[in-house]
Formats: structure tokens, sequence, C-alpha cells
């Protein structure tokens, strides 16, 4: 059964990643796993490192890994503002791995609740997310 379809956007600093309409977006906020369809509720939140899936059709989804951000919903748009987006395939595992424990690392040197150490914690989780979509 087609579902309605609504605009979406995926936007991270080096530009635009995604612009089209889509059935559902699959994402996660801090607050748990979100399914939007058209008519969603207006709705802000902050995303979590994850796979998201755009679904233009049923059969047809677009999957990428992004890293943390921001989503709003409002007038029958979705908005993400990432950090990253990157489709799987070009995601290097052993480049991520290796940046995981560069940052694990760091974390450990840094001061108990520096900003310092928040970034290189963030920066692990997002290399955690990507490598688990990576091997997927």
């Amino acid at each position: 059964m087609a579902h309605t379809k609504f605009r979406c956007q995926v936007l991270t600093p080096e530009g635009e990643v995604f612009n089209d309409e889509v059935e559902m977006v699959s994402t996660r906020t801090s607050v748990g796993t979100l399914g939007i369809l058209a008519n969603h509720a207006p709705l802000m939140g902050m995303l979590e490192p994850t796979e998201l899936r755009l679904y233009k059709t049923e059969s047809d989804i677009l999957r990428l890994a992004q890293s943390e951000g921001y989503l709003q919903v409002a007038d029958n748009h979705c908005l993400l503002l990432v950090e990253d987006a990157v489709e799987p395939d070009k995601l290097n595992r052993s480049d991520l791995e290796e940046r995981l424990r560069a940052c694990e690392q760091e974390a450990e040197r840094a001061d108990e609740d520096s900003e310092e150490r928040e970034r290189h914690v963030r920066d692990a989780r997002r290399y955690r997310a990507f490598i688990d979509i990576a091997g997927s």
C-alpha cells in the first residue's frame, strides 16, 4: 500500500545530502527510534548516531550512516541537520576502528567533565554506530 509522500531534506556542514519526497523517514532521537510519515505532528528532536532510512517507496530505501544532529518536522516537511550522513558502502571499517581507538584514548587522557572529554566520547559513539552500519 502506497503512503502519502512528503519532502525530506538532509543537510551536513558540507552541504545537501538528500532533498526529495519520501513515504517514511526512520531515525533515532535521544528518546528512541522514530518513524515519520506524512502529516506528522510538528516535532523537534536531537538525533543520535544510527542508520537513517529514507523510504522513497516501500522497496526503494536510501540508507545513510547518520551522526548526531537535529530533526525538525513541520508543515509536511522533515529536516535533518547532521554532522555526517554517509552511504554505508563508503564507510571504511578499519579507518573507523582506528578513529574509535584514538577517541577512547583521548577521552581517557582528558579531564573529567571537560568539553574535550565530552567531544571524544561523542565522536566515539558516532564511530561505534558507523562501524555497526558498515558491518550490516
